[in-house]
């Protein structure tokens, strides 16, 4: 009998073991207001985020996603890691246009959506003060703090490079 008890113990952990974190489900939302936005990136977590705005209608924005994709590949297992897309697009088009692109082109990481675009100028300069605003845009926050900020695009081999320094 205690035999058959240790046999038991010893399957059911080794079917626990053997068993796969699930990812966690994607997000693509709108949201209320840039501060509830804010709030995904500005942890203190040591997490490194990578936060990319961009549009469906903004050709480079399009162009570079793939980069984007790749690295968020190659870091989705880093717990430290976390990408995040911010669409510049109109609330409009959430439906038909944002979340069609993002299931199209297979597009990974979570997606937000700004409700209050037109507050712009309240928080762009909260994403870094010399930016004019132009997409697409990168930032990286670490600890609640930027640690990077680049306008226009990135090419896979510098986003790889600067994240690979900041975790």
């Amino acid at each position: 009998m205690q035999k058959v008890l240790i046999s038991l113990l010893l399957c059911l952990i080794l079917v626990g073991c053997g068993q796969k974190q699930e990812k966690q489900e994607q997000i693509i939302s709108t949201e209320t207001s840039y501060s509830s936005a804010f709030k995904k990136f500005m942890q203190q977590d040591d997490k490194l985020y990578v936060v990319n705005f961009w549009a469906t209608w903004c050709v480079p924005c399009v162009k570079e996603l793939p980069n984007f994709m790749k690295v968020d590949e190659e870091f989705k297992n880093e717990k430290n890691f976390k990408m995040i897309l911010i669409s510049m697009d109109k609330m409009a088009d959430f439906e038909s246009k944002v979340k069609t692109f993002v299931k199209e082109n297979n597009i990974t990481p979570d997606v937000y959506l700004l409700s209050d675009n037109k507050k712009m100028n309240e928080w762009i300069p909260k994403i870094h003060p010399n930016w004019s605003g132009a997409i697409p845009a990168t930032a990286m926050y670490k600890n609640g703090k930027r640690v990077f900020f680049h306008e226009g695009t990135l090419t896979y081999e510098e986003l790889k490079t600067i994240v690979n320094n900041h975790l």
